[in-house]
């Protein structure tokens, strides 16, 4: 099945995808390095992967197949295993009985095809797909793969026999509680909760504690989910169980509890961050999933663009000043945080950070974890940073005074200083950093960029365009400036030149499509507020949240509202999606 690399330039140049141009100078280099054309292109970002390999298949006359949206009979998707369909980019999708149909990004993976021929006994038709058709495919072994746990789940607390009734529990002390977390069904049911909760990018796990039941719920791009009900006696064991993966005390269950363990699942690294709290019906545990490594991000993946982007370039390329984000619990701060550290993580700079807790690990990155309960706090810590002859210090939060005063001071030093705060918006950091009794002269002297932001749901491909009736625009006018809006993305390129609102596509889930299906994964909407010599003069006049967001909106600002208007447009998320994240 090979292709002439004459035969794969005639068809390029054919397609009109790529200028003679482009396909002379891949042609130069393939000369050159003996590299494809194909992938060369590919590479130089003139033709994507997928059109790429919709040419491949019409040159080797292979079907090629489009699984975007379709739902695979589990049977059938089953036949190969999972570990095998995400390593190999293959699934199966059609049966007969005497051919299996397998979608692959590569037909030329002679392996996967052998392995699959001799697992089911089927001829085997290999047919071309795209990456999000794939990926699509993959995301069903997750949904189907619930149900076998569940059932997993139910035989696994058949089996533990003894299981204590809510007043015994109470009484078992250290030795009894650790025996119960060793009994074997146990193990293997919170290593099924864990690898359920990987599976479906979970946030975070919640196991609470109920009148007569046990409830798991998963949080899944930011709303929480029922995942499973379990009996009311396995709560002590489950909640052994976990203590001691995250070595906290067996026995201690009138106080709160913090710990941490890491496992290893199918490759991928997953620390769990654990919190433990008494309630009325025993103690109710959160786990917070956090995925090790986070390098490979980039601005534009979070959701940064245009002009704000551009403000977020400029402010990472001084050598001092303060770089802020702001916003919720659970909005992507310190995930943006990592992307700017990580486009600043060179060979040519020392970078320290004082965290609690780390959330990722990076990397040539000298990184600290708090200690309260030892008295080494944000305050300390930040303290023995500046003596560690560092370039760049990110303080994983500024919560009082003491932090902020340290921080200011060391990006008035020499130093580049990255932090977080919780406030609503990005204005509304600098009554937040005056309440901390920071001078407003020396506020203006170090903060150069403060970063706002929510997390929306992005739309999967299960989605509909339409158009706002006037009513609608109209009533969305009252909210923001749909006039700069329309500008930004007409200067993007988003929308034509002479388009109006009521040309403007939007889009929702199609019709019958359950919320869970329709979003998959979230996107930034961001504000990115420059502090410029008008907000500097305002500051230091003690200008209030709204007087300074006025200033920063009349420069040009985007708000998160307008900018989830933005993405709303692109096709990322939803116009109520967008409302429902600003309203909250």
């Amino acid at each position: 099945m090979h292709i002439e690399e004459s035969q794969l330039k005639n068809f390029i140049l054919d397609s009109g995808l790529v200028s003679r141009a482009d396909l002379d100078v891949a042609e130069k280099e393939s000369s050159e390095t003996g590299g494809n054309v194909g992938k060369i292109l590919v590479n130089k970002g003139k033709l994507t992967e997928d059109d790429l390999r919709r040419m491949q298949a019409y040159i080797l006359g292979i079907p090629f197949v489009d699984l975007k949206g379709e739902k695979l009979p589990f049977d059938v998707l089953s036949l190969i295993p999972e570990p095998i369909a995400r390593n190999h980019n293959i699934v199966a999708f059609k049966k007969s009985d005497t051919a299996l149909e397998v979608a692959m990004l590569d037909t030329e993976d002679l392996t996967a095809i052998d392995f699959i021929k001799k697992k089911v006994g089927l001829k085997i038709l290999p047919r071309l797909t795209d990456a999000d058709s794939m990926k699509s495919a993959i995301l069903q072994y997750q949904k189907s793969l619930k149900a076998e746990f569940g059932d997993l789940i139910q035989q696994d607390i058949g089996a533990i026999k003894n299981l204590p009734n809510e007043s015994s529990a109470s009484e078992l002390g250290e030795q009894d509680l650790k025996k119960l977390a060793e009994d074997v069904p146990m193990i293997r049911i919170v290593d099924t909760l864990l690898k359920h909760a990987i599976l479906q990018n979970a946030s975070d796990i919640h196991i609470e504690p109920q009148d007569g039941q046990l409830l798991v719920r998963y949080r899944i791009d930011g709303i929480l989910h029922d995942a499973m009900v379990l009996p009311r006696n396995t709560a002590a064991s489950i909640a052994a169980r976990i203590k001691v993966l995250s070595s906290l005390k067996l026995d201690e269950k009138r106080l709160p509890q913090d710990g941490r363990f890491k496992i290893d699942s199918d490759g991928e690294k997953v620390s769990f961050r654990v919190s433990t709290l008494p309630t009325y019906y025993g103690e109710k545990i959160v786990m917070r999933l956090l995925r090790e490594n986070v390098s490979g991000f980039t601005l534009e993946h979070l959701g940064f663009h245009g002009e704000g982007l551009e403000k977020i370039h400029k402010a990472v390329k001084s050598t001092t000043g303060m770089i802020l984000t702001t916003g919720p619990t659970g909005s992507g701060k310190t995930t943006t945080l990592y992307t700017i550290l990580d486009i600043l993580n060179t060979a040519d700079v020392n970078i320290s950070t004082i965290e609690d807790p780390i959330e990722y690990q990076m990397k040539r990155i000298n990184q600290t974890q708090v200690r309260p309960e030892i008295g080494f706090s944000f305050a300390n810590g930040l303290r023995t940073l500046v003596r560690q002859d560092p370039d760049i210090i990110m303080v994983g939060e500024i919560r009082d005074n003491e932090t902020a005063s340290l921080a200011i001071n060391a990006s008035l030093t020499g130093h580049v200083v990255l932090s977080t705060l919780h406030t609503n918006s990005a204005a509304g950091a600098i009554p937040r950093l005056i309440d901390m009794k920071v001078e407003p002269f020396l506020i203006v002297s170090t903060v150069n960029i403060i970063i706002g932001q929510r997390l929306v749901r992005r739309l999967s491909e299960q989605k509909e365009k339409y158009f706002m009736t006037k009513p609608e625009i109209a009533t969305l006018g009252k909210s923001i400036n749909l006039d700069k809006v329309l500008e930004i993305l007409k200067e993007e390129k988003i929308v034509g030149k002479g388009d109006t609102w009521e040309k403007v596509p939007f889009y929702r889930l199609k019709k019958n499509v359950k919320p869970d299906d329709g979003f998959s994964g979230r996107a930034g909407i961001h504000e990115i507020l420059k502090v410029s010599q008008a907000i500097k003069e305002d500051i230091l006049k003690s200008g209030t949240t709204d007087s300074i967001q006025k200033i920063a909106e009349a420069e040009g600002m985007m708000t998160m509202f307008e900018d989830g208007i933005f993405k709303a447009v692109q096709g990322v998320t939803t116009v109520e999606e967008v409302l429902r994240v600003i309203s909250e």
